[in-house]
């Protein structure tokens, strides 16, 4: 007669449920000033950007003379400025981070998730009930069984 088989079954079960709401976002970035020039039949002393005084001013522009090579002749001119961003008087930088965000040229702002309805529940049953929120939200539940045979 053959011996029996023996076998240990180990069954485990778990169960999450994850609620998330977007928190609201700015990304500001600070531009730059920029200068350009460009003509012909027109002689030049070039100006260009001035360097800022500080790290929280923009460059400023440093107007160059101008005058008409060859009188009565055709020629054309033109000469470009962009202010850049300053950090405002009072705004705080430390490390590289401003206490407050500035208005910089160019800024990206995102609203933050309105929690509304959202909810979640496990019961001891393993039954999940999820209920969504309003925008900027999520709401994820996860089941898990693992069977180990030995």
């Amino acid at each position: 007669m053959a011996a029996p088989a023996n076998a240990d079954l180990i069954t485990k079960h778990s169960t999450s449920v994850q609620l998330t709401v977007d928190a609201a976002a700015s990304q500001a970035t600070r531009l730059g000033s920029s200068y350009s020039v460009s003509g012909s039949n027109v002689s030049a002393t070039l100006g260009g950007l001035t360097a800022p005084v500080s790290a929280t001013d923009a460059a400023t522009m440093n107007a160059g003379t101008y005058t008409q090579t060859t009188a009565g002749s055709a020629f054309s001119f033109t000469e470009t400025f962009n202010q850049g961003d300053a950090i405002p008087s009072g705004t705080t930088v430390s490390s590289g981070v401003a206490s407050s965000l500035p208005a910089f040229g160019s800024v990206t702002t995102t609203s933050g998730g309105v929690a509304g309805s959202l909810a979640g529940s496990i019961d001891s049953a393993g039954t999940m009930s999820l209920t969504a929120g309003g925008a900027g939200t999520s709401a994820t539940g996860q089941f898990v069984s693992e069977i180990t045979i030995r």
